[in-house]
């Protein structure tokens, strides 16, 4: 396991699923961790489990300045910033272009693309203050082919993966570290509602055909590591065999 004492974290989507197994697998490696998300109960909940290295933080990554304060308040607990996981996402609803309704499809972008850039706009400036970090945005398979019903969850995916391409050509020479992880399907919520949507061949998967949440949270663990080093600028999918092996998933 890689070692991130002293270093801390910022997880968005904390709540739940690969952002709560994230927070987990972090500060069992000895990071502090932000745990961020728009609802407080279960960050409250899963900071008291974690203890004295954990932050709540009520957060709508929709919006910058929510963003911008849960950065400040990263900083004021732990006086260091060292790595951004941009993981909250939304997918519902899930519907055909010729029925989306237009507040609901622009609010996933809202969260899905405009949230992965509030993250990295409020954390840039910290970062290349402090000679670099990490910056960690969970992409799909969905960010690079169209899915059925799923045309707002494909574009901001498609979105933020250019993104992070973007963050990379920047800031890379000025110690930012900047990767993509295409996790695959996973067993969480998100999964649930896809399966109920009935929609397209993802909603027909069996349970068992979706990967456990602490594998993307042990390979983002990984991808902080210099073992990881020759995938900065790139996206990373547990799809390959080849990863999994160097992350210890197999």
């Amino acid at each position: 396991m890689h070692d991130m004492t002293g270093k801390t974290v910022l997880i968005t989507g904390a709540s739940r699923g690969i952002g709560r197994d994230t927070a987990l697998v972090f500060a069992a490696a000895g990071a502090n961790v932000a745990l961020v998300a728009r609802g407080t109960e279960k960050i409250d909940s899963l900071a008291s489990e974690i203890g004295a290295k954990a932050v709540a933080i009520s957060c709508d990554v929709a919006k910058f300045q929510d963003v911008e304060a849960a950065v400040e308040q990263t900083l004021d607990s732990f006086g260091s910033l060292d790595v951004l996981i941009g993981n909250a996402g939304i997918i519902e609803p899930i519907s055909h272009l010729a029925t989306a309704d237009p507040e609901e499809w622009s609010f996933v972008v809202d969260v899905n693309l405009k949230g992965i850039f509030y993250g990295m706009r409020a954390v840039l400036p910290v970062m290349l203050k402090n000679g670099g970090g990490t910056i960690l945005t969970i992409s799909s398979g969905a960010a690079h082919g169209p899915v059925e019903a799923w045309s707002h969850y494909c574009a901001s995916k498609a979105g933020a993966a250019m993104l992070t391409s973007c963050v990379d050509k920047e800031n890379v020479k000025s110690g930012i570290r900047a990767m993509g992880l295409s996790p695959g399907t996973v067993a969480t919520q998100m999964q649930r509602e896809i399966k109920a949507s009935g929609i397209n061949p993802v909603s027909q998967l069996d349970w068992s055909d979706h990967i456990p949440a602490d594998w993307p949270a042990r390979a983002l663990l990984w991808m902080c590591s210099a073992d990881a080093d020759h995938w900065i600028g790139k996206e990373i999918s547990l799809r390959d065999e080849a990863i999994c092996v160097k992350v210890g998933l197999v």
